[in-house]
């Protein structure tokens, strides 16, 4: 079954792939893998940041009718997101989360360290995520 934001679903999950391959091998190559896992992250990061400010912007658009929470909308809590689409993008921060750690802990005074930024993608795809399709209760009239 096909729901809405799969394909933002799908992107995470494939930026998540190539990211965790990226830094294991820059953790275990930092000569060579600084080379693509610097840039790598960087890009992420980049990327992370702009879906970040698309999500809020169209967020400010949605509260005007609608009632968002930030747990809601930046994490998909509160019955946001249907679960397999909210267990999926929180495992993908999870796991974009402990690649980044894992590799800069390894190479901690290295360009390797760089890896920490990667993981703001996590966090933009889930508020892009919840800003364009997660359901929230509409705005009551004062």
């Amino acid at each position: 079954m096909v729901t809405a934001g799969e394909g933002l679903v799908r992107l995470d999950v494939r930026a998540t792939a190539v990211f965790t391959v990226v830094a294991a091998a820059a953790a275990a190559f930092p000569g060579v893998g600084a080379y693509v896992a610097v840039p790598v992250a960087l890009v992420l990061f980049v990327a992370g940041c702009a879906t970040f400010l698309w999500a809020y912007a169209v967020a400010v658009g949605r509260s005007r009718y609608e009632q968002l929470s930030l747990g809601g909308l930046f994490f998909l809590g509160e019955d946001v997101a249907p679960p397999r689409v909210a267990r999926t993008m929180r495992l993908a921060l999870a796991v974009q989360v402990v690649a980044a750690v894992a590799a800069a802990a390894v190479r901690p005074y290295t360009a390797v360290a760089f890896t920490v930024l990667a993981p703001m993608f996590g966090l933009g795809m889930m508020a892009l995520w919840g800003a364009r399709h997660g359901r929230f209760p509409e705005r009551q009239a004062n």
